[in-house]
């Protein structure tokens, strides 16, 4: 397996970057290999990537943790990232060496496993909101045998070699002294109890996959990379354990015409050189409808004109950001005689040179790089 590289690294930001040096680099990146936008066959492991990285950097507790102990973290057993699970191996490697006890009771009620959803929306989607249903696949306690793994009518016993407790003990005398190893029961598998007739329906594991219809509403003002989280949604607990929870991670779509930072929208539309010289009142698409927009004589190229409230919604304040519209003065690129001659009239008006005079311009030119 390669080796997991740093997030900082993954990122391109410094260890010492700010929440919002870190969110900018992760939207631009999350952009950048989206596999509905990057075709490339390692866009997607590499948009994974750069989502563990962000999910890391982003929790300042998660943060903390890396900073100290990189990809393995002691708090989460010895082998390595942040994808949760049993958190038992640092307590078994300390029993192993010191006999401690601490050991959680094998047949005590766990929580079930988190899960992740990607969802996919469109630009607008994610600008106005949406209500859907979703289907998410998980583990959930067996209606069979409400948990236990034993067929109905019976029910598991308690394990005869370790009496319940999971673990058998090992002596060993050493040169260091008496030690004492403790391991996994090896006839109940750490569990406690023995299941001598299995539960048809689960086979003993007490859950069993499911297809789970959620009806969800995604809020108006939702962003490429935002995370909704489901309380109690996730995989179904153990032993009469609550369930984990699910985290929907919203991908958007990117549009033909508008591009988002943040609440305000930005779009380029075309002048004619006619209704820049000469000014005109455009129609203009906004998110919701068409607007009127005034240009003055006489703008330039790249100019940019505010349409105030007409862009995203705010997902936590009043109003919507702003619509920011860059004109853009598009030169003919097919003139006939007539319309030619006359812009040699309005060039020659205007004191412009045409390109009957492109010869002058250049001895110009090359005489100001001898410094005449």
């Amino acid at each position: 397996m390669a080796e997991k590289r740093d997030y900082y690294e993954v990122l391109g930001v410094t260890k010492n970057a700010n929440e919002d040096e870190i969110k900018k680099a992760y939207r631009k990146l999350a952009r950048q290999y989206h596999p509905d936008v990057n075709k490339a066959s390692d866009a997607e492991d590499k948009f994974k990537e750069v989502k563990e990285a962000y999910d890391i950097l982003s929790d300042s507790g998660k943060r903390a943790r890396y900073d100290q102990y990189g990809h393995v973290d002691p708090n989460q057993g010895m082998g390595g990232g942040f994808q949760g699970g049993d958190f038992g191996g640092f307590g078994d490697i300390f029993d192993m060496f010191f006999g401690g006890g601490g050991r959680r009771d094998p047949n005590a009620p766990q929580r079930g496993n988190d899960l992740q959803y990607n969802l996919t929306i469109e630009f607008k989607e994610a600008v106005f909101g949406k209500e859907m249903d979703i289907t998410i696949p998980r583990t959930e306690s067996c209606d069979t045998c409400f948990g236990s793994g034993a067929k109905p009518g019976t029910k598991p016993e308690t394990c005869s070699v370790c009496h319940g407790s999971g673990q058998q003990e090992v002596v060993q005398n050493t040169p260091f002294g008496r030690m004492v190893n403790r391991r996994a029961c090896s006839n109940c598998g750490g569990k406690g109890k023995i299941i001598k007739e299995k539960c048809s329906t689960c086979g003993g594991n007490g859950q069993v996959k499911k297809q789970r219809k959620l009806h969800i509403r995604i809020p108006a003002g939702v962003d490429d990379g935002a995370q909704m989280r489901m309380a109690g949604e996730g995989e179904g607990g153990l032993r009469g354990g609550p369930s984990g929870d699910l985290y929907i991670i919203i991908n958007v779509k990117t549009h033909d015409f508008f591009e988002r930072e943040g609440d305000d929208i930005y779009c380029e539309v075309p002048l004619t050189f006619a209704q820049a010289a000469l000014g005109d009142e455009i129609e203009i698409p906004t998110l919701s409808e068409k607007v009127k927009l005034k240009i003055p004589a006489g703008t330039q190229t790249g100019t940019f004109f505010r349409l105030k409230g007409k862009g995203v919604p705010r997902l936590r304040g009043v109003g919507q950001g702003d619509q920011h519209v860059k004109v853009v003065v598009i030169t003919p690129s097919k003139l006939n005689e007539e319309q030619k001659e006359l812009l040699r009239q309005f060039a020659s008006l205007s004191g412009e040179q045409t390109h009957e005079n492109e010869q002058s311009f250049f001895d110009r030119m090359k005489k100001a790089f001898r410094g005449d």
